[in-house]
C-alpha cells in the first residue's frame, strides 16, 4: 500500500536495515517477553531517532516519527510501543533543553542518549486505576545529599532493556510551605533500590517488557531533577503538555501499523470486492490522516492547552477508525487466514490496545465538554 511503503521507505532511511532486519524473525517470537527486538532497534541507532541534530540525534520530526513509528508497528508491534515511551521521555527533555526552565545539563543527557544509544523507560503513572495522569507516582523525601524516592510503576515498558528511567515525583515545596512541588526524576537502571519485578500477563504486546518497577530509598541528587510549573489541578504545564502529545500521537502511530499490517494483507491477498477493499483503505487513511494532524499541530509550534484537546480528539476518532478497520480486515481475510497461523489473530488482538492508554474517554468526557463550553481542558 502506497503510505504504508513511504513509512517503511522514511524508516528506511532513518534507520537503514532495521525492517530487514526485523523481516527476518516471526511474528510470534518478535513478540515474545526475549524477544531480540529491542537491542536489534537499539543496535540500529533508533534511541536517536527524535532527538534535534543539534543535540546529536538523528532529527526526525513530528511526522517522520509518526511513519517510522507506523512501520515498526506493521513489523513489531510490542516494539513499536515500548519505543514509543522512549520517544515521549526524550521528546520532553529535549522541549526542556530548549525552554527557559533549561538547566543546561540536558544537552548533555540528550547527546549521551543518542551518541551511546541509551533507552529511556517512562514512569509516569499510566495504568493505575482511579489515579490521575498527572499524579505522581513516586514520593521524595528530604535526605542528605538529596531525596530518597519511593514508589513503583507499573506497567512500565522497557524494564528490562532501558538505561534511565524518568518519572514524576512529589517533592517538599522548595519555599518551605506545605504544598509540594512536582518534579521530573532521571534514575539510572543500576541505582541501588531500583528492582524488577513480573506483572505483565497477557500474550498481546508481552514483548514490550512492561513489567514492575520499585523504588525503594532510591537516593537522587537536585542534578536528577526537572522541577516544573506550578498549575491548576488537572492542567498541565508547557512541558507536560508537549511530552503529552507526542505520547498520544506516537502511540496512535503504533496501533496505525498493527492495523495496516492486516489491511496490508487484505489488499495483497485481493480479499474481497474492489469496493470492499477501498472503503477499507479509505478508513484506513482517514486515521492517517487524522495522525499527521497531530504531527503538524507539533511541526507548526501549536502544542498548547487547546492543541492538546484537538489531539485528543483527534486520537479517538482515529482510534475508532482503526477498531473497524481491524475487524473489517479480519472478516475479509476469512476463516482460513485465522486459523492458519497466528499472526492475523495476534494483530487483531494487539491492535485493541490503543483503548486502553490514557486518558480514557470516560474520564475525557466532563473535561471535554468543559473545554467546547469555554474552559481551558483539565485531565483527569
Amino acid at each position: 500500500m502506497r503510505s504504508l511503503d513511504a513509512a517503511r521507505q522514511i524508516c528506511e532511511g532513518y534507520l537503514p536495515g532495521l525492517l530487514d532486519r526485523l523481516a527476518e524473525i516471526p511474528l510470534d517470537e518478535l513478540e515474545s517477553p526475549d524477544n531480540p527486538a529491542i537491542e536489534i532497534f537499539r543496535g540500529h541507532g533508533g534511541p536517536g531517532l527524535v532527538i534535534p541534530k543539534t543535540y546529536a540525534g538523528a532529527g526526525a520530526g513530528p511526522l517522520d516519527a509518526l511513519a517510522v513509528t507506523r512501520a515498526l508497528g506493521a513489523a513489531a508491534p510490542s516494539l513499536a510501543v515500548a519505543t514509543t515511551m522512549h520517544h515521549f521521555s526524550v521528546a520532553t527533555l529535549f522541549t526542556l533543553a530548549e525552554s527557559l526552565q533549561s538547566s543546561g545539563a540536558e544537552w548533555a543527557l540528550l547527546e549521551g542518549i543518542a551518541e551511546q544509544n541509551l533507552l529511556v523507560a517512562s514512569g509516569f503513572s499510566e495504568g493505575r486505576p482511579g489515579q490521575g495522569i498527572l499524579s505522581p507516582n513516586m514520593q521524595a523525601t528530604q535526605t542528605e545529599g538529596g531525596y530518597l524516592i519511593n514508589g513503583s510503576k507499573k506497567p512500565c515498558s522497557l524494564s528490562r532493556s532501558m538505561d534511565l528511567l524518568t518519572a514524576s515525583v512529589s517533592l517538599p515545596a522548595a519555599d518551605g510551605t506545605a504544598e509540594q512541588d512536582m518534579a521530573v526524576l532521571l534514575v539510572p537502571k543500576d541505582a541501588p533500590g531500583l528492582t524488577t519485578h513480573p506483572f505483565w500477563g497477557s500474550f498481546a504486546l508481552a514483548g514490550a517488557e512492561s513489567e514492575e518497577l520499585r523504588l525503594e530509598d532510591v537516593l537522587i541528587s537536585e542534578q536528577q531533577l526537572m522541577r516544573t510549573e506550578k498549575t491548576d489541578a488537572g492542567r498541565m504545564d508547557a512541558l507536560q503538555t508537549v511530552g503529552f502529545i507526542w505520547f498520544e500521537l506516537l502511540i496512535s502511530a503504533s496501533y496505525l501499523g498493527m492495523v495496516s499490517s492486516l489491511v496490508e494483507r487484505v489488499v495483497q491477498r485481493g480479499r474481497g470486492s474492489d469496493s470492499d477493499r477501498a472503503r477499507l483503505i479509505c478508513r484506513l487513511e482517514s486515521a492517517t490522516l487524522l495522525l499527521e494532524g497531530m504531527a503538524r499541530m507539533i511541526v507548526a509550534g501549536e502544542t498548547g492547552n487547546e492543541s492538546l484537546a484537538k489531539t485528543l480528539v483527534a486520537r479517538y476518532a482515529a482510534q475508532d477508525a482503526l477498531a473497524a478497520c481491524a475487524g473489517q480486515a479480519v472478516e475479509l481475510l476469512g476463516g482460513m487466514a485465522f486459523v492458519g497461523s497466528s499472526d492475523v489473530a495476534y494483530l487483531a488482538a494487539a491492535s485493541h490496545g490503543l483503548s486502553f492508554h490514557p486518558p480514557s474517554r470516560a474520564s475525557f468526557t466532563e473535561p471535554f465538554l468543559d473545554h467546547m463550553a469555554g474552559r481551558p481542558l483539565k485531565i483527569v
